[in-house]
């Protein structure tokens, strides 16, 4: 049976064909690809209606999405590539969803501004390295005492892993920065010189430095060719004059525009500080003291409520999710408090939040370079309704059961 693939081989793509090298699943790229041509096309958006690659072609229909691509082709020989258990089976998830939301989004933020695909912002680059290091910190732990992510060879788990660290390895992790993670080190190294890796991915080499910050603003259109300047005439020479070289002085850091506002009686810290000290009568030390402080002026409060709730069908899965997604709010600590419920005895399990930002809109920076919050709908608590001020009260002392359902999960950023 043959597959084909409609990409450019990269990272997304290889997750695949490494698969098929492991499954003896004939799994070919699509012959004559063009990125940005070819996925414009009528007969890709049918395939994929946002236009995103890879796509995978196959006689029942098409698939996208590059982790549901490898799971289809390692489901074509199970026996293979997704362990001997059920437990196997379930910790091979994890660590796939381990290493997409807590490496590979964390690389992506890093690299990408760099290379001017989004805004670059120190503040958001230092949240993804802190990130990134705390992802592969806990993956050098599990690989202190395990060769695999999962038994005793290699799973999808480690396939998924591997093409995401070959990726970040190549552009922007280098030497200085991996080695803090020798059993990382020595799991990628062992596992891309195996055959099957080595035929898809060659010879990987290590970035030798970080990429620069690119000089393209984001959205920045191309500038025109500016015409060439009319030669000048020769002017009549001169004895040379003595120059005085004058050092630039350095620029001064860009300031985050939330520390621009007018100040504000509420000290988030000191709320912060509030809530992780209060142990006893929560609701009437804590959340007495979070209505004293809150300024309506100076911050705003508002709901979340997950928009594809329908799919969260397995519990770890979902807060492993949810994880991520405060991991990604790296970027924010400094301006947001936030609290997010998973609700539900049974799955379907549902995802709503209460969050706290600086200034009276959600911060522009938070929506350009978190991408999961576009996965949420957002809505300002209007606090003169007194049922929504009483369900933020509830939602920051976790209280249960909530709106009639049990608390799966709580989860504080703070």
């Amino acid at each position: 049976m043959s597959l084909v693939l409609h990409s450019v081989a990269n990272k997304n793509a290889n997750k695949t064909l490494i698969v098929s090298e492991f499954n003896g699943v004939k799994v070919e790229l699509a012959k004559d690809f063009q990125m940005g041509v070819t996925n414009k096309t009528p007969e890709f958006i049918k395939m994929n209606p946002i236009g995103k690659i890879p796509v995978l072609e196959t006689p029942d229909g098409p698939i996208f999405e590059s982790n549901a691509i490898a799971r289809y082709v390692a489901r074509l020989n199970p026996d293979n590539l997704f362990g001997s258990s059920s437990i196997e089976y379930g910790q091979i998830e994890q660590w796939i969803d381990f290493s997409t939301n807590e490496i590979d989004a964390h690389i992506a933020a890093w690299h990408y501004p760099r290379l001017g695909i989004r805004t670059h912002l120190p503040p958001a680059e230092e949240a993804a390295i802190a990130s990134l290091k705390r992802g592969l910190t806990a993956l050098n732990t599990h690989l202190a005492s395990n060769t695999y992510l999962v038994g005793h060879g290699v799973t999808l788990a480690d396939i998924i892993t591997v093409c995401i660290l070959a990726n970040g390895i190549k552009a922007i992790l280098i030497k200085s920065f991996t080695s803090e993670f020798p059993h990382v080190e020595r799991y990628f190294w062992t596992l891309v010189n195996q055959p099957k890796f080595k035929k898809v991915l060659g010879d990987i080499e290590q970035a030798k430095s970080v990429p620069p910050v690119s000089t393209k603003k984001h959205g920045q259109p191309k500038e025109a060719a500016k015409p060439k300047p009319e030669p000048k005439k020769e002017a009549k020479k001169e004895e040379p004059k003595a120059v005085v070289e004058e050092e630039e002085a350095p620029k001064p850091k860009a300031k985050n525009p939330l520390d621009l506002l007018p100040p504000s009686k509420m000290v988030l810290d000191d709320w912060k500080r509030l809530y992780s000290n209060t142990k006893t009568n929560f609701r009437e030390v804590a959340i007495k003291g979070f209505w004293d402080m809150y300024d309506p002026e100076g911050y705003s409060l508002w709901f979340c409520d997950y928009k594809y709730n329908d799919e969260n069908m397995v519990s770890f899965v979902t807060m492993n999710k949810v994880g991520g997604f405060l991991q990604r709010m790296d970027l924010a600590r400094k301006y947001a408090f936030g609290k997010m419920l998973i609700i539900g005895a049974e799955p379907p399990f549902k995802v709503k939040g209460l969050w706290l930002f600086r200034g009276p809109e959600i911060p522009q920076f938070v929506m350009d370079e978190c991408y999961d919050m576009e996965l949420f709908e957002w809505r300002k608590v209007d606090i003169s309704d007194e049922a929504q001020k009483e369900r933020v009260s509830q939602m920051i002392e976790d209280a249960e059961p909530f709106e009639g359902e049990p608390l799966l999960d709580a989860k504080c950023f703070k």
